[in-house]
């Protein structure tokens, strides 16, 4: 397969005529002197217009001539025209950063980057006030959290409960947050070590259409890209009810020596603590650091460094019966289990090398590396099994995971159809030493093994993209994928019951993953986009050596069929109808690596998105999505998906002003949703408002947060659970849940030199 993958990648290369780029050079911030990617130059009077790549490059094939002109045009940057001087060299052009405006937005096909303007805009202007505002950028994302802060979030994204990001890929900088067959869930994807200030931009895509993304891209993905550069130094200081408090500092390492060479490295650290709203105090503490060096070794070089430790620990209130609140066991906020938490941390290492070839070609070279360590105590099901001492359980596990992701990417010319071959091939290993599931009481003492073992996970992937550009209003992308999984298992137990007795067991499980994406632009603020592909997310290894390799990797087709309409300068609009049938449907139990078998399911909705600025200080943003979901192996009445969302819905009003009040007003709503197969069991929705207000100037900020302004009593996160309460003689099937977050103010002291 992997040959068959190179072959074709030959022949495209080998299509593409090569001609030499007589007029070259750079695009760079003029504050940061950092490049940037994703400027449109025109060349003027050809009007032949390139887009700036990841370091900020752009060619063309034209003879010079000392009486043209090339514009730079982006989002966030004043337009501008510089005039070549009719050598053949190396332009760079410093461009002037200005405050992004829906009316500089265009609706662009040649990248297929349908969702970059919204997700822009809504960073500059929304803002990033914590580490669930990072998710929450994506139209139609919904995240619970049932541990109070502590672990990775549950998400919700098309009718799907993701779990903590089984069907939902992340990435920071281009390496992996989920974690494959991790103590808790396949897919674990804690974000919580990316500092929310060192953000810059958040690409993202909904449904399995890239050929680079591969394991658990099957509702989307999200990159999260951290700053290059900081503008500034920045000291802030945050504190608030429930005992919250949290210390932010961002600083430069280097001088101006430096930034005139490309130069630049800084260094960002928190931390944050909190006893939270729970009557459990939950003692949460945080603590982050990460430095990142980026810098131009040479005409040709671009290098980039990050580095980053995070360590975090907390008291937990879990997730609670109805009835025990309605009885009057405990209160709202209450804990039946008080020694339910856990301690994680996580050290990550990361290094990009982008070449640039004198015909304008790039070849990138990633590799990373992160030590990583989980501890967790639970108790979903309280005394339901050992009546005496309880059901708490502790996961735990220790990780190594090292990866190496290449690429190269090709423009040439079919005649006139522009063509751009991207391949890559993508490697990862994850190592981890006693991953295991004990039955436990009083979080420290242990009652009885259940599961123990090391996992060994290789995984290769190479992949080929072909995007082509018939005229301005025209292109398609055809792309295809090859994951291939190695899968080792060493257990130690001889009370394994899924496995007949300690020993080494393995497994390899491969899987093809083709995508065709079409984009069709009739003008510069309308485009139609109808995209396809294929995808799956991989399975915990102890679940497929169990199953021998059998039915492990099930294959998620999708399609979405889309518009993006911009009908006044001021107004953008997206509207998609999407559709995802999976072979297989897994439900995590979250303990060992069980895996509960589902059947084929189908889901299929629309997401509808609105960006209005009808002054330059005012910003409307409107989120409304909608999913129906089934099961196609079960009787109509059985055949719910339980915890699919079906309507969820966000929106905001902005008031921005450079150096004065400005600040925002959301709500979120989600509604009820079936708990289990025969919705026989709901669980309910909510509609919860926040306000962030800020004074503004040169030199300070100061910043009010008020979480749930109305204090309306909701469950964040619901499950159908089996429990029994201490003393019961039989157990009760209802929704569990955890309470949301009541009303919850903050104020923060923020100052810039």
């Amino acid at each position: 397969m992997i040959k068959y993958l190179w072959s074709i990648l030959f022949i495209l290369l080998s299509h593409h005529s090569v001609g030499q780029n007589v007029i070259k050079g750079n695009v760079v911030d003029g504050k940061t002197n950092q490049p940037v990617e994703g400027a449109t130059v025109t060349l003027m009077p050809a009007n032949i217009s390139v887009v700036t790549n990841v370091i900020g490059g752009f060619s063309f094939k034209s003879q010079l001539d000392k009486n043209m002109l090339l514009t730079v045009n982006t989002l966030g940057y004043a337009e501008q025209a510089f005039k070549l001087d009719g050598t053949n060299k190396t332009y760079t052009l410093p461009i002037v950063q200005k405050p992004i405006e829906l009316k500089d937005v265009t609706v662009s096909t040649k990248t297929g980057d349908i969702y970059k303007p919204i997700s822009k805009t809504d960073i500059a202007m929304r803002g990033v006030n914590n580490s669930q505002e990072v998710l929450r950028i994506i139209p139609g994302i919904v995240i619970g959290q049932h541990q109070g802060g502590g672990k990775a979030e549950q998400i919700f994204l098309r009718g799907f409960d993701c779990d903590h990001g089984t069907d939902f890929r992340e990435d920071v900088d281009g390496m992996p947050i989920n974690m494959v067959s991790h103590a808790h869930g396949q897919g674990f994807a804690d974000s919580h070590f990316i500092i929310p200030e060192t953000i810059e931009s958040v690409d993202f895509k909904k449904g399995p259409y890239t050929a680079s993304k591969g394991d658990f891209n099957t509702t989307g993905f999200v990159d999260f890209n951290t700053r290059n550069a900081l503008a500034g130094n920045t000291v802030k200081l945050q504190g608030g009810m429930y005992n919250t408090w949290r210390a932010l500092g961002m600083f430069n390492l280097l001088g101006q020596k430096a930034k005139a060479k490309q130069q630049s490295w800084y260094v960002a650290t928190e931390y944050r603590y909190s006893d939270s709203y729970f009557d459990n105090p939950q003692h949460f503490n945080r603590f982050n650091l990460f430095t990142k060096y980026n810098g131009k070794l040479n005409e040709r070089n671009y290098l980039t460094v990050s580095l980053s430790t995070f360590w975090s620990k907390w008291n937990a209130s879990g997730q609670i019966p109805g009835r025990a609140v309605a009885e009057g066991l405990i209160g709202f906020y209450g804990a039946l289990d008080p020694y339910e938490g856990g301690v994680t941390y996580r050290t990550n290492v990361n290094a990009q090398l982008v070449t640039s070839l004198n015909n304008g070609d790039l070849i990138k070279n990633q590799v990373y590396f992160s030590n990583y360590h989980f501890d967790l105590h639970t108790n979903f099901t309280f005394y339901l099994v050992d009546t005496v001492n309880g059901d708490e359980i502790r996961q735990k596990e220790t990780r190594n995971m090292a990866g190496y992701k290449g690429s190269y990417t090709h423009t040439g010319y079919w005649g006139g159809i522009k063509a751009t071959t991207e391949a890559g091939l993508q490697v990862r290993s994850d190592m981890t030493n006693n991953t295991g599931l004990s039955h436990t009481t009083d979080r420290f003492i242990t009652l009885q093994q259940l599961k123990l073992g090391d996992i060994t996970e290789l995984s290769l992937a190479p992949y080929v993209s072909e995007t082509l550009n018939f005229n301005d209003h025209f292109s398609m992308n055809a792309g295809m994928r090859f994951d291939q999984f190695y899968n080792k298992y060493n257990n130690k137990l001889t009370t394994d019951e899924t496995l007949p007795g300690p020993g080494i067991y393995k497994a390899n499980a491969g899987t093809i993953s083709p995508k065709l994406n079409f984009y069709y632009q009739p003008n510069s603020g309308l485009q139609f986009y109808l995209t396809s592909g294929r995808g799956f997310h991989s399975n915990d290894v102890r679940a497929v050596v169990a199953e021998h390799g059998y039915q492990v990797l099930p294959a998620a087709y999708g399609s979405d069929a889309g518009v993006i309409f911009k009908p006044a300068k001021n107004l953008l609009l997206n509207l998609a109808s999407w559709y995802i049938y999976l072979q297989q449907e897994f439900v995590y139990a979250g303990d060992g690596g069980d895996v509960e078998f589902s059947g084929k399911t189908k889901r299929y909705g629309f997401d509808f998105s609105a960006r209005y600025q009808p002054l330059r200080s005012l910003y409307f943003d409107l989120d409304a999505n909608y999913a129906h979901g089934r099961n196609l192996e079960a009787a109509k009445s059985q055949n719910y998906i339980p915890l699919a969302p079906i309507w969820t819905s966000s929106a905001g009003i902005t008031y921005t002003a450079k150096n004065d009040f400005n600040g925002s007003l959301r709500y979120r709503f989600v509604g009820d949703r079936p708990g289990n197969e025969d919705y026989t069991l709901t669980a309910t929705g909510y509609f919860i408002t926040d306000a962030v207000i800020h004074y503004t100037q040169r030199k300070y900020e100061i910043g009010l947060t008020i979480n749930n302004i109305f204090n309306t009593k909701w469950k964040e996160t619901q499950f159908d659970t089996v429990t029994r309460l201490k003393g019961e003689a039989q157990p009760v099937d209802e929704i569990c849940f955890t309470p949301g977050t009541p009303f919850d103010a903050r104020l923060s002291v923020s100052v810039f030199f």
